[in-house]
């Protein structure tokens, strides 16, 4: 049984998407990043302190799409990720990690700022800059819904569950807006019945 380290509105939410489309076990432990203690369990299994992580036997990890990526491939094959050989398996791997690297990471400071920071920190001029640049990334995703349904093409793949995540915490949490091509999109990726699943596990 696999055991996911997380909570519903953190990245951990991708690695339960992912578990529920590939029909696998798994359980979670909720994980509160902000109470005053963490759960010595946790810190054992991730002494850096942060979500997700998971368990798999004797396999610990922790980055959110890498562990994707390792269900995909100790667990597949899966329609969540295209073969090597595929026309659209470079698109697949580019949105991937746009996902993280491009958008969400970017995010991060725009949140910490607005939410924790002191009053006088929080239009800062770092996380002014990563907004732009987000906004600049976001360009990528709107070019490619403009011509597939998903960013791998027509069919949902991981791509879409990693770039879902960083869309929805734009627009929860970083004032970003969508158009309607956009919108459209979240409301198909979210309205699968895998993605309803993994929310009210980790709820």
């Amino acid at each position: 049984m696999i055991t996911l380290w997380g909570g519903q509105t953190s990245r951990s939410i991708r690695v339960a998407w992912v578990l529920e489309e590939m029909g696998l076990p798994y359980h979670v432990r909720q994980v509160d990043m902000l109470a005053a203690e963490r759960d010595p369990e946790f810190l054992a299994i991730n002494p850096a302190d942060y979500i997700p992580a998971i368990q798999d036997g004797d396999v610990v990890m922790v980055e959110s799409i890498a562990i994707m990526e390792y269900l995909i491939a100790r667990y597949g094959p899966t329609p969540l990720a295209p073969a090597p050989h595929d026309s659209n398996f470079a698109a697949y791997q580019q949105f991937l990690h746009l996902g993280e690297a491009g958008l969400a990471t970017l995010m991060m400071p725009v949140v910490v700022s607005r939410f924790l920071a002191p009053e006088s920190d929080r239009e800062n001029w770092g996380a002014g800059w990563c907004l732009q640049a987000v906004r600049k990334r976001l360009k990528l995703v709107s070019q490619r819904l403009a011509s597939s349904p998903y960013l791998a093409g027509d069919a949902f793949t991981a791509a879409d569950i990693s770039v879902t995540f960083a869309l929805n915490l734009g627009l929860r949490n970083c004032g970003i807006t969508l158009g309607d091509v956009e919108q459209d999109y979240l409301a198909r990726t979210t309205g699968r019945d895998a993605y309803k699943r993994a929310m009210e596990r980790s709820a």
